[in-house]
């Protein structure tokens, strides 16, 4: 039954590290298999180019919950922090404007929520039974917005999963950035197949929507928080980091079979909501409406390029040192920038787990598991090892630039050849403008913010011998 207030409805699921190409629709990949994901494609429009604000749990959605760039939040920039008492979130607006609003399993964080997020989370009031709970109690005259979390594809997996449910270990694609070995391969079967689940509470959901009998006014949103947890992925800002599967469908509204190329920036989200639903943006919003777009298939409205940066992740550099690696990049259509801030420190924390910031946390950027085992115990065997040892954990420089039309998996930094000097110049000049006009601390003169100070709420160690 359609609500009676005819503005639309809105379904927002988000996997949890869930990154680009790991969906059937793309093509990209022959394993992983997302039917629920591939129909939303299929019925409405695919994103190519959709990256997140920040590669990192907690600041990526409080960007999409505020639609603001992370590192305009003040300690919300970082993992495992919170939520300042300032901002406004979203589904907050949509509340205030007569929505129906409710959440699931994960949506904020994860942090310490205070104040008035504390009585009123930023995500909306929580359904333990999840969406059919939610569709059973809600104001049936009011158009809602539902937040479908997920812990799925996040570590750990049960080893052996993806091989289990048919996966064959030769069909699958690795980044450039990996050594080719069964361990790695059976590692990244297990997350494909972690993502097949969570396609499948997809579908789950979408059959609960064909059934309330709104699904023709309802947009439906599916996309993830940031990369796979493998190294060189979550926590980086790499396209295998900070790219991330995007697929909208509106049956009333929105032409099937759309597919841009264009760049999105998942603050776009929380713009394109309100708009959708008659609300005025706030105005620290620094997301762009994508109705102009998928409602006229108008490729042109989308951005021409994307920035996404990183703070702490995790505090595993050197004791004292509490600090991240904090990093901002430019992604535009040929070619990927990025500026860090402090190349001295390890961008994934240090391998001195005795001595790290907090005790027993070594190369803390990077989730534990098989892959990152396997690299760093086979650092030795040869070049190829080596190689990838040094994409993951070794230092970096103080510039990278990587040209994506011949090196797609950007793993060869041309910052310092001078056949690329114009190109470096002109990136570089693009993110200083674009960062201090968004009011990023770190480019901004007038603005002053310690982004390593603000307290980690995060677990507690994680000794080496958790590796395996």
């Amino acid at each position: 039954m359609a609500a009676a207030d005819s503005r639309p409805n809105i379904l927002f699921w988000i996997a949890d590290d869930w990154g680009w190409p790991h969906a059937s629709a793309y093509a990209n990949d022959t394993v992983v298999q997302t039917p629920a994901f591939d129909q939303i494609a299929e019925e409405g429009a695919l994103f190519h180019h959709a990256y997140i604000s920040s590669p990192s749990c907690t600041p990526s959605r409080n960007a999409i919950l505020t639609g603001q760039y992370h590192w305009r939040l003040g300690p919300g920039a970082n993992l495992w922090s919170t939520l300042d008492e300032t901002l406004e979130t979203f589904p907050h607006l949509l509340e205030d404007a007569g929505y129906a609003t409710g959440r699931w399993r994960k949506s904020w964080g994860p942090g310490k929520l205070l104040g008035k997020w504390a009585d009123r989370h930023p995500a909306g009031p929580e359904f333990s039974g999840g969406f059919a709970e939610f569709l059973d109690k809600r104001d049936a005259e009011k158009p809602f917005f539902f937040w479908l979390g997920a812990s799925d594809p996040h570590r750990g997996y049960e080893a052996g999963t993806g091989v289990a449910s048919g996966m064959n270990l030769a069909d699958i694609k690795l980044f450039g950035h990996y050594p080719d070995s069964e361990e790695i391969r059976s590692d990244v079967a297990d997350y494909s197949f972690d993502v097949e689940r969570f396609d499948s509470d997809v579908a789950a959901a979408l059959e609960m929507l064909e059934a309330s009998g709104e699904a023709e006014n309802t947009i439906v949103v599916i996309t993830g928080d940031h990369g796979m947890p493998f190294p060189r992925c979550k926590s980086n800002l790499y396209d295998s980091g900070a790219r991330v599967p995007l697929a909208i469908r509106w049956p009333d509204r929105v032409a099937s079979q759309q597919v841009f190329q264009g760049f999105v920036s998942l603050t776009d989200l929380a713009p394109t909501f309100l708009a959708a639903a008659g609300v005025a943006p706030h105005p620290d919003m620094t997301g762009e409406n994508l109705l102009p777009a998928i409602l006229e298939g108008d490729e042109s409205a989308l951005r021409p390029y994307v920035l996404t940066g990183k703070e702490r992740h995790v505090p595993s550099q050197r004791a004292p040192d509490m600090g991240g690696y904090p990093s901002r990049a430019v992604r535009t259509p040929d070619f990927l920038y990025i500026r860090n801030y402090t190349p001295r420190r390890g961008p994934n924390g240090i391998a001195d787990w005795e001595n790290a910031a907090i005790p027993g946390v070594w190369f803390g950027d990077t989730d534990n598991g098989p892959t990152k085992t396997y690299i760093i115990e086979n650092r030795d065997r040869d070049e190829a090892h080596r190689q990838a040892w040094e994409w993951s954990f070794g230092q970096r420089p103080p510039e990278e630039l990587y040209d994506v039309r011949t090196d797609p998996d950007q793993l060869h930094n041309v910052a310092a050849d001078p056949a690329y000097a114009a190109v470096l110049r002109e990136h570089a000049q693009l993110l200083t403008r674009d960062l201090a006009m968004t009011g990023d601390p770190r480019e901004n003169a007038d603005i002053s913010f310690d982004f390593d100070a603000p307290p980690y709420y995060g677990r507690g160690p994680r000794h080496p011998d958790s590796l395996k």
